[in-house]
């Protein structure tokens, strides 16, 4: 099998259930009440998924300066992929309630160490159950594995590189609701508005119903918005670095390789009062 590289639908995931060489991560979270998804996980979740805590496992909350979900370490990450029973041949599957959020950051983490067997489930839970596939409460112990790997840098951003990039030329598109992206309204960060040059595409805007636009819908969107840049030459943002991730698995669906991650995202940049911020739309 080549893996699943993107997405995969419940109903391929459920027939591969139970194969060795899967594991299933569970990436339900909720920002406004950060233990909702370890508690939903425990009360029910796809047969043998592991759970993964978006400010415990998939952040580094020790970093200052570098937003609200600062990027970890890879030393600190490929030590919990080990712990979940993930090796580097291993075929991860990623889900989260249904928009993907949440599970497109651990795919591009995974990604960033250069791991190609990585897809996020398309509906997340919200489908999985919809459609009657089976469910469990046993919290699974996986068999540990050695997961050695460094993450990919040169896609990995930080807002001085960010303002370098801008200042050459490079896009970079804020994956925030329009609201947030104008300054009408900022529930999360202390500042309200957005990065000066910066472009707005709400990473809902990958979605119909929960699951993801067609790859042939999505190439034709994001090649609208890229315009002359080539795709090494964008930058995706949210608030925090994780809705980002949602446009760089989009992308990636739609054959649109190589974005970069501001990782830090808005609550990173206005970390330094110094830095300009716009209001407004674009």
């Amino acid at each position: 099998m080549s893996g699943w590289t993107t997405l995969v639908p419940a109903e391929t995931l459920a027939i591969a259930l139970g194969r060795p060489d899967i594991a299933v991560i569970d990436c339900r979270f909720s920002l406004m009440n950060p233990g909702a998804g370890e508690m939903a996980y425990q009360l029910g979740h796809i047969p043998g998924a592991v759970y993964a805590h978006l400010d415990r496992d998939l952040s580094d909350q020790r970093k200052h300066g570098q937003g609200r979900h600062p990027w970890p370490e890879a030393a600190d990450f490929t030590a919990k992929l080990g712990a979940w029973g993930v090796a580097p041949n291993t075929q991860v599957v990623a889900y989260d309630d249904g928009d993907g959020a949440y599970a497109a950051r651990l795919w591009f983490m995974l990604r960033a160490l250069g791991h190609e067997k990585v897809a996020v489930l398309d509906g997340g839970w919200l489908r999985w159950t919809a459609i009657g596939l089976p469910v469990d409460s046993h919290l699974p112990s996986p068999m540990r594995q050695r997961y050695a790997g460094e993450f990919n840098r040169s896609r990995l951003l930080d807002a001085n590189q960010v303002q370098q990039q801008l200042d050459a030329g490079d896009l970079l598109i804020d994956a925030r609701g329009a609201e947030r992206f104008r300054g009408d309204s900022e529930p999360m960060d202390k500042v309200a508005g957005h990065v000066p040059g910066a472009r707005n595409r709400p990473f809902t805007s990958n979605l119909v119903d929960q699951r993801f636009k067609t790859p042939v819908v999505l190439a034709a969107e994001f090649r609208e918005l890229l315009g002359d840049h080539p795709p090494t030459n964008a930058i995706v943002m949210c608030g925090s670095g994780v809705t980002a991730c949602h446009h760089l698995l989009a992308m990636e669906r739609a054959g649109i390789k190589g974005a970069k991650l501001f990782t830090g995202s808005w609550s990173g940049w206005i970390a330094d009062g110094t830095r300009a911020v716009a209001t407004g739309p674009a």
